[in-house]
């Protein structure tokens, strides 16, 4: 870990970067209209299980698609879904300058914010270095947590993201058919993963597939020869030449605190955004989840730091719903922690 510190601190920095962005546009869309299911679907969980359900199905399509030599379509079909994430971050802050200028009109706005996430993604498509994966996934990610976080209550992010752990820890460690999307998405160079380079001239162009699942040789293993005495046999490798997590290890977390500050009630002091108004005890909450998640990322990367490819959302949820309780407790009280919800 001493050795791979300053990889671990730059996806730290990337984890929180994602999380804050989107904490700083929740104000503007923290509306009824922009509810993914509309203010009554907030509180139902069909919908969660439907999210989890449209996950694994994506999980299998993709696999399934990649394993049929069709990269191509898997490509464009994932770059038009980040479009519109992209989008969701992009109009907002796009929209500052001409609102300083009086044009504040989406007629004018649109346009641009239209043009500046073309041009991210078709340079992703034409450059996909690590440092523009890293760029679009931030923002991609900020506005996936968004979109779901002011969709539904806490109560319902927290199974969702309780169910996603238990889905993760099997698909990674059991079926281990997430190691071979994920593979897929760093072949691909697609920005569902943040990549963190571990020494400097890494290039995220030159990295093979399929390093998730390689496994190293070991002499306990059946089909291991011993080799000729003036062989030599390269040293194990200490891990791979940058850490790699999947966005939706900082989506869920995410999810979570923008939930937080959309449904707690509305206590404390105003404290007035560019993007709208938050109020302290929501917010005092939110970063608790946030500090509780970032507890959990650490202890996630003891393990990867070792070149060993972890389930990371049993730690991250874990350690975000933990934060949400405690901070909860303190800022708006066990009681308000609970919202009424419904199957359907």
């Amino acid at each position: 870990m001493l050795e791979q510190w300053q990889s671990m601190a730059g996806m730290a920095g990337m984890f929180l970067t994602t999380i804050f962005i989107g904490m700083s546009i929740q104000p503007l869309y923290n509306i009824d209209e922009v509810r993914a299911f509309g203010s009554e679907g907030a509180t139902k969980s069909s919908y969660i299980f439907l999210e989890l359900a449209l996950i694994g199905v994506f999980t299998i399509v993709i696999i399934w698609l990649a394993r049929r030599g069709l990269e191509a379509f898997i490509k464009g079909f994932i770059m038009l879904s980040l479009f519109f994430s992209l989008f969701y971050v992009v109009f907002p802050y796009i929209s500052i300058i001409p609102c300083l200028l009086g044009a504040c009109s989406t007629s004018v706005i649109l346009p641009f914010a239209l043009l500046v996430s073309a041009v991210l993604m078709i340079v992703l498509w034409r450059y996909p270095e690590w440092y523009i994966v890293n760029l679009v996934g931030v923002l991609v990610g900020a506005g996936v947590i968004t979109m779901i976080g002011v969709s539904f209550v806490p109560v319902l992010i927290i199974l969702f993201m309780i169910l996603a752990a238990i889905y993760d820890h099997w698909a990674v460690n059991g079926s281990k058919h997430m190691l071979e999307l994920a593979d897929t998405m760093i072949n691909l160079k697609l920005p569902i993963l943040l990549v963190a380079p571990k020494e400097k001239g890494y290039s995220f162009l030159d990295e093979e597939s399929d390093i998730m699942q390689a496994e190293i040789m070991d002499p306990t293993e059946e089909n291991w020869q011993e080799p000729a005495p003036d062989v030599k046999i390269p040293k194990r490798a200490k891990g791979r030449d940058a850490l790699f997590m999947g966005l939706g290890d900082v989506i869920f977390p995410g999810m979570l605190v923008i939930s937080t500050m959309s449904f707690l009630p509305n206590w404390g002091t105003e404290i007035h955004t560019l993007f709208g108004t938050i109020y302290l005890a929501p917010l005092i909450v939110a970063l608790g989840t946030l500090i509780g998640g970032l507890v959990g990322y650490f202890a996630l990367m003891t393990q990867v730091a070792l070149g060993k490819p972890q389930a990371g959302l049993p730690l991250l949820n874990g350690g975000s719903i933990l934060g949400y309780l405690i901070s909860g407790i303190y800022a708006v009280g066990l009681p308000e922690l609970w919202q009424n919800i419904t199957l359907f």
